[in-house]
């Protein structure tokens, strides 16, 4: 048993066990959504550094959470793009801790990084004059660093633990990257420490900030609602509610996938669930926080305009 745990040095990840030609389909169904992924959050970035415009407390939370959402989607979906035309090709054990480790840390990341916008919002709405002294720059930085700093510690806790666990086979992992449940079903020993933090840590990184950006968006809901221009009203109004439905999304996904009994939830509706993590949640990001918003869309109709402008001299 000893020389079989020492020997464990790479998994098979088993990833969508389907027929050859509806792999292919969606292997360029995956990268066309991938592609749209980088290329938007990329366009975000590139706005926000172009124009001073945009530099302020707001938009800098969404650079991060951009910058977020690409890394997010590099770490997972190369990996599934090239299980799906080769199956059987095998990740090195550190390098499927490597990938647990940075899903964790980008996951949480981003859980905190949607309470801090939460937080922007209501400020800006509900105490607007205040808005400048609350979110100086060096409160907006410290609540950034908080954010990546928690999420990085959290997800080192989670490899830690798994690396006191030995693994003596089977080596094939259910998923399309190294999450962290699908790798704890592989270990040879007692993984009931490892679920008791994750449900500890979903309730600190789940459900708080849930509650949190509820409260936030209920007293910014409340201030709208006072708003006597019915114009801004309706704009403030549907600004909030699609912000609503992506924290929704995400946070509700999570908290089903890891607080809610395992038995309701097949591994392969897991992989789907997964997939909005992966996938459409960072390709849904740029398209409801910032493209739908006027100032990104002035912005980059004004560098589009410069660039006709230096093409015809």
């Amino acid at each position: 048993m000893e020389k079989n745990q020492t020997m464990v040095t790479e998994f098979i990840l088993l990833g969508f066990r389907l027929g050859p030609k509806i792999h292919i389909f969606l292997f360029g169904l995956f990268s066309l959504f991938y592609t749209c992924t980088l290329l938007g959050n990329g366009l975000i970035l590139g706005l926000i550094s172009l124009d001073c415009r945009l530099h302020t407390p707001m938009y800098f939370f969404l650079s991060h959470l951009a910058i977020v959402d690409i890394a997010y989607t590099c770490n997972t979906v190369p990996q599934m793009l090239v299980n799906l035309l080769n199956p059987d090709k095998p990740i090195s054990f550190a390098g499927c801790l490597t990938q647990t480790f940075l899903f964790l840390t980008f996951a949480h990341t981003e859980c905190l990084l949607l309470v801090v916008m939460a937080y922007d919002r209501y400020v800006a709405i509900c105490h607007p004059l205040q808005y400048s002294a609350v979110m100086s720059w060096g409160v907006c930085v410290t609540l950034v660093l908080t954010s990546w700093a928690c999420g990085s510690l959290l997800a080192l806790v989670h490899v830690v633990l798994i690396l006191r666990l030995p693994f003596c086979g089977p080596h094939e992992i259910n998923h399309f990257f190294c999450e962290i449940l699908s790798v704890l079903k592989l270990a040879c020993a007692d993984t009931g420490l490892n679920q008791v933090v994750i449900f500890a840590a979903s309730v600190f990184i789940l459900v708080g900030p849930v509650c949190l950006v509820l409260v936030s968006y209920s007293r910014i809901l409340f201030a709208i609602l006072r708003i006597q221009s019915g114009e801004g009203c309706r704009k403030a109004f549907s600004t909030c509610s699609s912000h609503l439905c992506v924290v929704g999304l995400f946070f509700g996904s999570a908290i089903v996938m890891y607080m809610a009994p395992k038995s309701r939830h097949p591994e392969e509706q897991q992989k789907i669930l997964f997939l909005f993590y992966s996938l459409f949640n960072p390709l849904l990001n740029p398209l409801i926080y910032s493209l739908r918003n006027a100032e990104v869309k002035g912005t980059l109709r004004r560098t589009m305009c410069k660039e006709g402008h230096s093409q015809l001299e």
